[in-house]
């Protein structure tokens, strides 16, 4: 089973984290805003280095976008390859079961 993990928008970080230095407590921040501790911290860290900007979200790479792309195309092609494979082997019990 595949873990959900949760995408949390850019403002959203960037209120929490201004949030979290208001009040000085991120326990109680991370908890009333039902996120985890680490995440805050994390994002508390990438605030004081200037990587939770709009400028880092809106960086387009296209080499980054091709690879991925063409990993999820991998990924399906190798699902409709098992698909078949069970296919044939379905349909060769049948024909042999058959004579």
């Amino acid at each position: 089973m595949k873990k959900i993990r949760k995408n949390y928008s850019l403002e959203f970080k960037i209120q929490a984290v201004s949030l979290s230095e208001q009040r000085g407590n991120i326990s109680s921040v991370a908890q009333e805003l039902g996120i985890c501790k680490e995440s805050l911290v994390n994002w508390r860290k990438h605030h004081k280095e200037g990587k939770l900007t709009k400028e880092k979200q809106i960086s387009f790479d296209p080499v980054r976008e091709e690879l991925l792309r063409l990993r999820k195309e991998l990924e399906e092609t190798k699902l409709e390859r098992d698909i078949l494979k069970k296919a044939v082997g379905i349909f060769c019990s049948l024909f042999l079961f058959c004579f």
